[in-house]
Order: C-alpha cells, then sequence, then structure tokens
C-alpha cells in the first residue's frame, strides 16, 4: 500500500482533515452537524456497504471505495460491508423496478470477488488501523423475524419510510414496490446498530442515494443506545454530457479483469472528457492539490495532450489492475499508433482492435505462393485494385503487423501470420483490417 502514498498527500495529512479532504475534493455531497470538528478531534469507525448483486465491483463503486481508503490514510478506521445478507433483498435506491433476487449461492460467489477487489484499496495489516471486510449475513441470518419486526420495527412508522425518496419514487411507478425491498432501510438500520455495537462504529458513509438509509441507522442509534453517531455521502457521479458514468456502449465497466480487460479499462478513463477529467483526478487519484493545479492548467492551456487524461488513466488502472497490468495497456495503446506488435497474444490484438473490421480467410488460401500482399490489401478493401495495392505499397503508406512493407508482391504465408491466425494489416496512419485465417 506504501507505493500509493505521495509525499504531498502526507504533507497535506499533516494539515488537513479528512472532512476538508473530502471537501476540496469535491467528494462531500451532504454529512450530518458536527461532523467536520469530530473528524478533526477523533479518530473514528466508518463504514460503507457494497452490494453483491454482480461478481464484480465497477467503476461507479469507485467513489466509495476510494472514500474509504481515504479515511484510513486520514488515521480511521475502515469497514467494508459485503452485503451477503441485504444483498439477498436488495436495495430500492436508484432502482426503477424490482431487482431479481439472488440465491444464497450466487451472492456468496459474488462476495469473494468483491473481497478481493476491495483488498487493493485497504490495508488489512495496518498496525493501528486495520481495515476490515464483514459479511451483515453473519448477523442477519440468524435473527427470527419475530425478533426483528419487536427489536427494530417498532421504532420505525410507515409515514416516515413513505417519505423516502427511493421509497416514493418506486410507489409512483405502476410496479410499485414489494414489502422486501420495502423493509430494506430497516435492514441497513439495523447494520449500523450492530456495527455500533460490535466495532465502536459512528460514522457511515455512501452515495447520495443512500442518506435517507444513513439518517434511518443514526436514529436507531439514538433510540435503542442513546448514543451519537453521524453520516456523510459522497454526490452520484454523473458526465459533463449527463451520462450515468460507467456506462459505455457496451455497458458497465467492471473492476475484474476477466469482465472489462486492463486494455478497454484503461481507454475508458483515456477518452475522459476534457470537462470530466479534473473531477476525475480529484476523485479517484492521489494527486495532490498542486498536482491537480498544474494539470488543470494544462487541461486549459493544450487540451490536445490530454495530460490529465492519462494522469487518471494511468493511476486507477494500476490501482485496480496493478503496474504490470497498466504497462500492458500502455503498449497495446502505442500499437494503435504503429508501435511493435510482436509478443502480444492473438487474444490481446483482438482486444486492441475490437473496432476495427476484419474479414476471415481460409488458411487454403495460403498454401503456396499464391496469395500475395497486394491480394490480402485488395482482399481485404484497403485497395480497390492490385495497380492501386502496389502504388500504396512503393510509396510506403502499408504495413503488415506494424512493420512497413516494401514488395507488394510479397507472398503472404502462415509464417506472416501471429500465432498462425491473424494478419493485421495498415494504410497510412490509422486505417487498419484485421484478416482471421480460419
Amino acid at each position: 500500500m506504501t507505493s500509493c502514498y505521495h509525499r504531498s498527500l502526507l504533507q497535506q495529512i499533516s494539515i488537513m482533515n479528512l472532512y476538508d479532504e473530502f471537501e476540496w475534493r469535491g467528494m462531500l455531497h451532504e454529512a450530518t452537524p458536527d461532523l467536520q470538528k469530530i473528524l478533526a478531534e477523533e479518530k473514528l469507525t466508518a463504514y460503507i456497504g457494497f452490494d453483491p448483486s454482480a461478481a464484480s465491483l465497477h467503476v461507479g463503486s469507485l467513489l466509495p471505495v476510494m472514500g474509504l481508503a481515504r479515511l484510513q490514510r486520514f488515521g480511521h478506521t475502515p469497514i467494508a460491508i459485503a452485503g451477503g445478507g441485504t444483498g439477498l433483498i436488495g436495495d430500492p435506491s436508484g432502482k426503477t423496478k424490482e431487482r431479481q433476487l439472488l440465491t444464497p449461492e450466487q451472492v456468496e460467489e459474488n462476495l469473494a470477488g468483491i473481497k478481493d477487489q476491495l483488498s487493493r484499496f485497504l490495508d488489512f495489516n495496518a498496525t493501528a488501523n486495520p481495515a476490515r471486510i464483514i459479511n451483515n449475513a453473519d448477523w442477519l441470518a440468524p435473527i427470527s423475524m419475530m425478533e426483528f419486526l419487536r427489536d427494530v420495527g417498532k421504532y420505525f412508522t410507515v409515514n416516515n419510510l413513505l417519505a423516502k425518496e427511493a421509497i416514493k419514487r418506486r410507489l409512483e411507478t405502476e410496479e410499485g414496490i414489494s414489502f422486501t425491498e420495502f423493509s430494506y432501510p430497516l435492514l441497513q438500520a439495523y447494520d449500523y446498530l450492530v456495527l455500533h455495537d460490535r466495532h465502536g462504529c459512528n460514522l457511515q458513509m455512501g452515495g447520495s442515494d443512500q442518506w435517507g438509509n444513513i439518517v434511518a441507522g443514526i436514529d436507531l442509534i439514538r433510540r435503542l443506545r442513546s448514543a451519537r453517531a453521524h453520516g456523510l455521502v459522497f454526490p452520484l457521479v454523473t458526465t459533463a454530457a449527463g451520462v450515468k458514468f460507467g456506462k459505455t456502449e457496451a455497458g458497465a465497466v467492471w473492476l475484474d479483469a476477466k469482465l472489462t480487460s486492463p486494455y478497454r479499462f484503461y481507454q475508458f478513463w483515456l477518452n475522459t472528457d476534457d470537462r470530466d477529467a479534473i473531477t476525475y483526478l480529484k476523485f479517484f487519484t492521489w494527486s495532490s492539490q498542486a498536482e491537480i493545479s498544474e494539470l488543470e492548467e494544462s487541461v486549459r492551456s493544450e487540451p490536445e495532450k490530454r495530460k490529465a487524461q492519462r494522469e487518471v488513466a494511468r493511476q486507477v488502472t494500476a490501482l485496480v489492475h496493478g503496474e504490470t497490468s497498466l504497462e500492458k495497456a500502455l503498449r497495446a495503446s502505442e500499437v494503435l499508433f504503429g508501435q511493435e506488435i510482436s509478443g502480444l497474444s492473438v487474444q490481446e490484438i483482438l482486444e486492441i482492435f475490437a473496432d476495427v473490421p476484419s474479414t476471415e480467410l481460409e488458411r487454403s488460401k495460403l498454401d503456396g505462393d499464391a496469395f500475395t500482399l497486394s491480394d490480402a490489401l485488395v482482399f481485404s478493401g484497403l485497395a480497390p485494385s492490385k495497380g492501386e495495392a502496389k502504388r500504396l505499397v512503393q510509396g510506403g503508406g502499408v504495413s503488415v503487423n506494424n512493420r512497413r512493407a516494401d514488395d507488394a508482391r510479397k507472398a503472404i504465408t502462415v509464417a506472416d501470420l501471429i500465432d498462425g491466425q491473424l494478419l493485421v494489416l495498415r494504410k497510412g496512419a490509422k486505417h487498419y483490417h484485421l484478416i482471421k485465417v480460419v
């Protein structure tokens, strides 16, 4: 974890409390009264709950994850709740319809992946304030319905629940809301009470859509324990274009490399709009105020260099996937601009050129010396005729597997293919075509 620290960050920590850190980064949407003063004077134990509805977190979860990570670096103790219990019910916040219920086995499988991802951000071996991951199924599964209704349910009025924004919105839809999801705020409030009792937890954080649930827990602790608890929520992230953050044409951007490759992950951040680049630097990196101010100036004065986007992409990819995967992603990006392809696998190349036109060619066509580079250029559509193909090659405008070609009559054989399967043709600087030999 030490590699994540910047000297400038440590200097800031010595003069700034966590509340101030969240504030200048734009991460503070709402907080309970006096929390700024308490965070400056005390070391708190705080938690955030994570939904195990999928086998991986996605980039939409990164802001709360970074919230916990920053909290730990300011000397407080973080708890990540892997919602094995509440995950069986489903949080209605931000949802327009009832989600599909998962089996206990599916939830357990999803929890395993989420725990691994959280461990890349939190230090579980810290001497003073080690992070914890706790499954709320440990206390929600054993409790009987009669106990829960008697000990928790009696402190909630239906009037109050109906006033909650998430429930109110669902009641306005044709589908409405089931009693299952209607009960969710009670379960989350009970989580906070249990963590308060067992671990001295007195701060819950989350997205702004969780504010009502967090306040419910604060009220329950006040009623049952006569104790004061606190809440802090982060803004829900949207792009400057008004699109929900993390949603792309290809779907969600996941933290699991098997669902979103490190190359695709890196490209997602690299393609950030200029208007969002500084916000993302504040939210998702460890860069200091001074470093971000410098990059903010570069966005204004030389936006074409995309320095801020490159820094976001570099830091977040390294955080989520590690330095080795970052280096591979950087190299893959360079391949798009004509750098050496050798050493990359077919799968990696297909990932890099996923949006490039491709054509299948029967392997038998490569028998003998009949299929030339000119044939390949015409076959791929990069040249309208063999004569034009010859002129392109003579003019130095054709590359095969990112190596400049000099003879249009050269036969293309299996030996020229990448892993015996793939030929990458390029005309000029940007026009690529893949020939997949089958």
